[in-house]
């Protein structure tokens, strides 16, 4: 196994490392590529010919409000024809757009991506839901929903965040999430007490890691073998714990308390706004705050910047007596913790029982989210709830009865992920040293 330092790449350093590098001068050591502006031509077109051209000439029904708001807004009722080809048209020129800073050698910003997807996500919804037997769907309901399925998504990309900022790569995210929910299940039906078995998932997911640690920083293996390693071992211990003690007296062990929905008066009657963030379980109003303060951890305090330093060159942080491993090791453990409390969410929010295989190999998908993301918990956070929109889009649009194939809707939220990791994504590097393990001396 090597034990190679790694250092930072020559002109290419990110001192501050608060924010992925999207402007011209992060790029002056390599050539901006043609990829971003083909793509975005590519699926601008793919847009202006089912979206727009081909796209049914009805009228599609976008419900804003819910029966619990406040008050009520009318629905937005949009020509799928005609709102296609407009949203097609604006998607050919952000692609333009995105050509011509090619010629300047200049990279495309990430306002320009970010602005694509959601136009393009706006032609889709017109397509699809024109082309229905029944062309209206609630819009409130779809994002609210898609907040919710997003909800253990972001707590895994927020643990693999803690994780790769000091250079170590969480594979195990999806053991993670999964022992903390089999955790969550087993410890809140014991104790009847839903909090006792939030409190236990974190313990879980924080168990998980420190086998993780100790192995890939200790003994240095290799980082991506242990994490896989550790999603096997813990789908199947979960597994045979499930049909050996589960099944065999559910009541005992496997009926936990649910986490109640928290309502904020008035708030939480706001139509769209307030679904989405004054009327959640207490697992979703832990991740707003996680989110926030992971955030204002690692780019405005004192820890922040040594577990940064040490994601990015280790050895020069053990030059200024920073404790490396030990650094590594904690962090790993604090990323598993957040991702045993979003494995959590399975058994004590969304189900009220734990069965196998419960997560779904979300884990990857928020692995997927943390490189969309960039690295940044506020980038893998939006990036996580563009994965449960497809997730939750998938389901919405064959109840409606869309002429989309069910098994290309079914597909969807995976599409996305390869999508989103392998063509949008970009020049995104992670920390310098991720994946490297360090030997003092």
């Amino acid at each position: 196994m090597s034990t190679t330092v790694s250092s930072p790449r020559p002109g290419n350093p990110r001192p501050d490392n608060s924010a992925p590098d999207t402007g011209a001068a992060a790029v002056t050591a390599k050539p901006v590529t043609w990829k971003t502006p083909v793509l975005l031509a590519a699926f601008g077109l793919i847009a202006l010919v089912f979206f727009g051209l081909l796209a049914p000439n009805k009228t599609a029904s976008f419900g804003i409000s819910t029966g619990e708001d406040f008050f009520q807004l009318p629905a937005l009722d949009i020509n799928a024809f005609a709102g296609g080809t407009v949203l097609s048209v604006l998607l050919l020129g952000l692609a333009a757009y995105a050509v011509f800073l090619k010629t300047k050698d200049r990279p495309a910003p990430g306002w320009l991506t970010v602005t694509f997807i959601v136009l393009f996500v706006a032609a889709f919804l017109l397509w699809v839901v024109g082309g229905a037997r029944t062309p209206s769907i609630s819009l409130a309901g779809l994002i609210a929903g898609s907040v919710t399925l997003a909800v253990p998504l972001v707590f895994g990309s927020l643990s693999g965040v803690l994780c790769e900022r000091v250079g170590v790569v969480n594979i195990a995210i999806e053991g993670q999430l999964l022992g903390g929910a089999f955790t969550a299940a087993i410890v809140a039906t014991m104790t009847q007490n839903p909090f006792i078995g939030l409190a236990a998932a974190a313990v879980a997911g924080a168990m998980v890691s420190m086998v993780l640690a100790l192995f890939s920083i200790k003994y240095l293996v290799n980082q991506i073998i242990v994490g896989v390693v550790l999603n096997v071992l813990v789908s199947g211990v979960t597994g045979f714990l499930f049909s050996t003690v589960m099944q065999e007296d559910k009541a005992r062990f496997n009926s936990p308390p649910g986490l109640d929905i928290i309502e904020i008066p008035v708030l939480s009657d706001v139509p769209i706004i307030g679904p989405i963030l004054f009327r959640q379980s207490l697992v979703g109003y832990l991740m707003y705050i996680a989110v926030l303060v992971v955030w204002v951890g690692l780019f405005k305090t004192r820890w922040g910047l040594r577990v940064r330093a040490v994601g990015e060159h280790p050895q020069a942080a053990d030059t200024l007596g920073i404790n490396v491993n030990a650094t590594r090791f904690w962090n790993v453990t604090l990323g598993g913790a957040v991702a045993g409390i979003g494995g959590s969410f399975f058994t004590l929010v969304a189900i009220d029982s734990f069965t196998k295989e419960i997560s779904g190999g979300r884990g990857f998908i928020a692995l997927a989210a943390l490189i969309f993301g960039r690295w940044n918990p506020i980038g893998a956070f939006f990036a996580a709830l563009l994965f449960g929109f497809a997730d939750n889009l998938q389901s919405i649009v064959t109840i409606i009865g869309t002429p989309v194939p069910s098994q290309f809707m079914a597909m969807l939220p995976y599409l996305v992920t390869v999508l989103a990791v392998a063509g949008l994504v970009g020049k995104s590097r992670g920390p310098a040293a991720s994946g490297i393990p360090y030997v003092k001396g």
